[in-house]
């Protein structure tokens, strides 16, 4: 079995001072994708940066406290790569991925965006490279016989049912039509939405609920948190759980991890 963990922290140190060191003690995960970890590696504790029993890759952004990605495994991954070969995206802390044994995990954190402002523009050029790199990568996957997930916090809401309010969203970033466009093209190009793969129906599960309001308390959410993953691991996709806190005040991050276990 394999069972893989995807988390935006909001904040890696934040989140170890909230409960995410009790959380990682008491994971049954072999591999966890983190998101917007928004630290240097010298300025994780050492609980963080290097914790007992599993092997750390950090990929942080070269703009001081923003986004970051991470990728723990129980298991030395097998390679280790940064970005996806773009020269305006490689430094910024947004892809990471690992190989091990027949499988590559990427740890994805994708732009939010942001309506009428260059942030949404970034958004777009990113979508744009990256979905020609998800195309090769799919390639290459094949011809070598190895699977891939990429799993992480995709800042898109798919369809209606994977947002609460969608019809207040329409023209919000996380739910233009143009964004979701994109990724139904990912999902028609030999990737497949893994968590809705075995959970069809909706609403959600959502797996971000904002810090403003009773959102939380009120299920008011988004799942923008994937794993996309090549058929063969989809198949072998046995179980997908949302892991939201049971409270608002035991939350350590505004997301929850979303794991799924495979049959590999």
């Amino acid at each position: 079995m394999l069972t893989l963990s995807t988390v935006n922290v909001n904040g890696l140190r934040a989140a170890a001072k909230k409960g995410f060191l009790e959380w990682l003690a008491g994971t049954g995960a072999d591999v966890i994708c983190m998101q917007e970890t928004r630290a240097e590696p010298d300025q994780l504790p050492e609980a963080v940066r290097e914790p007992g029993g599993w092997h750390t890759a950090l990929a942080p952004s070269s703009a001081k406290g923003r986004a970051g990605v991470a990728i723990y495994s129980r298991a030395e991954p097998e390679d280790v790569r940064t970005g996806f070969g773009s020269a305006e995206f490689d430094e910024s802390g947004r892809y990471l991925e690992c190989d091990f044994p027949g499988v590559t995990v990427a740890s994805l954190y994708l732009p939010s965006g942001d309506v009428g402002t260059p942030r949404q523009d970034e958004k777009e050029r990113f979508m744009k490279e990256f979905g020609e790199y998800l195309a090769d990568l799919r390639e290459r996957a094949v011809a070598s016989g190895r699977e891939v997930v990429v799993c992480g916090d995709w800042n898109i809401a798919h369809r209606e049912v994977d947002l609460k309010n969608w019809k207040a969203n329409r023209k919000s970033a996380g739910f233009l039509p143009e964004e979701r466009a994109w990724l139904t093209e990912v999902f028609e190009s030999g990737y497949t939405d893994v968590v809705r793969s075995l959970h069809p129906e909706g609403p959600g599960p959502y797996s971000w609920w904002s810090y403003r309001g009773k959102a939380f308390d009120n299920d008011s959410g988004w799942r923008i948190d994937y794993q996309v993953a090549t058929p063969g691991l989809v198949a072998r996709a046995t179980e997908a759980v949302v892991e939201r806190a049971p409270s608002y005040d035991q939350r350590w991050s505004d997301h929850a991890p979303v794991t799924v276990t495979y049959d590999f």
